[in-house]
């Protein structure tokens, strides 16, 4: 039986980044642990960075992922929001890259896909499929059931095709 991998599911955001661990042997998922970092808007934008940089340092310390997965995050509101966000997302990549983790990333929509079944599932589903699939876990909120959904795509899509490569 191949050895157990553990991954990082992260959701990136500045005001709530999301994330989620969880075990992945051959074809069963084991939860670790997911809740969410939140930073404070009346800080300033370096900060709040500093802030997420920090926690999710922390984070990978304390459960000691093998990689990362991190959700592309895709923004039609203002430049302004979006530049903010992206600084948030640009945290989640680099944090994990920086401790010498595979980093993946992941459309939301393959995300909802792998793990509901459908690309364009909603907040309720994705958390009720998450806790189906992880019976033990009590999910911390959205961003975490988000973030963990991105974790089980990243144990199903992701860790098959390093898996086939290693094969020749």
């Amino acid at each position: 039986m191949a050895a157990a991998i553990r991954i990082l599911g992260i959701d990136p955001g500045l005001t709530r980044m999301g994330f989620g661990v969880i075990e992945a042997q051959g074809q069963k998922l084991v939860h670790i642990a997911n809740g969410s970092v939140a930073t404070t808007i009346a800080r300033s934008l370096a900060d709040r960075l500093a802030d997420l940089h920090r926690a999710l340092s922390d984070i990978l310390q304390t459960y000691s992922p093998d990689c990362a997965a991190v959700e592309i995050t895709f923004v039609n509101a203002d430049a302004a929001g979006a530049l903010k966000l992206g600084a948030a997302r640009g945290v989640a990549l680099v944090v994990p890259a920086l401790a010498g983790l595979a980093v993946a990333e992941y459309a939301p929509n393959l995300v909802k896909k792998t793990v509901v079944g459908v690309g364009h599932a909603d907040k309720a589903q994705i958390r009720a499929m998450v806790e189906r699939l992880l019976p033990r876990a009590q999910v911390a909120g959205p961003d975490a059931a988000d973030a963990l959904a991105i974790a089980i795509c990243h144990a199903h899509l992701g860790l098959s095709r390093i898996r086939m490569e290693a094969l020749g």
